[in-house]
C-alpha cells in the first residue's frame, strides 16, 4: 500500500516591493525567522486573518508571529496555490 501523501504546499511568491524588502534583511535569525513564517502561510494560506477592506482587489491577510516577531501581510490567489507576499516585517 502505498504511503500517503502529505498535503500539497502553496508556492510563495514576492511582490517587487517585497522582493526589496528582502534583499535588505542581512541578519540570519531575521532570515531565519521570516523562513519559519513562510513555511506556516505555504501550508496553510489561510493561517493569517483577513484585514478589513472592500472587495475590489485581493483580500488581504496578515500573519503576525510574535515570537519570531515577524509580521506579513499578503494574499491568496483563486486557486489558492500561490501566496503572494506583500510586505515583510521582521
Amino acid at each position: 500500500m502505498p504511503a500517503p501523501r502529505s498535503p500539497r504546499r502553496a508556492r510563495v511568491a514576492f511582490s517587487d516591493s517585497a522582493a526589496k524588502q528582502l534583499d535588505a534583511i542581512t541578519s540570519e535569525a531575521e532570515l531565519h525567522a521570516l523562513d519559519r513564517a513562510l513555511v506556516v502561510i505555504s501550508v496553510d494560506p489561510d493561517a493569517g486573518e483577513l484585514l478589513p477592506g472592500d472587495s475590489t482587489g485581493p483580500r488581504l491577510r496578515q500573519y503576525v508571529d510574535d515570537v519570531e516577531r515577524v509580521r506579513l501581510v499578503y494574499w491568496v490567489t483563486a486557486l489558492k496555490t500561490v501566496v503572494v507576499v506583500a510586505f515583510i516585517e521582521v
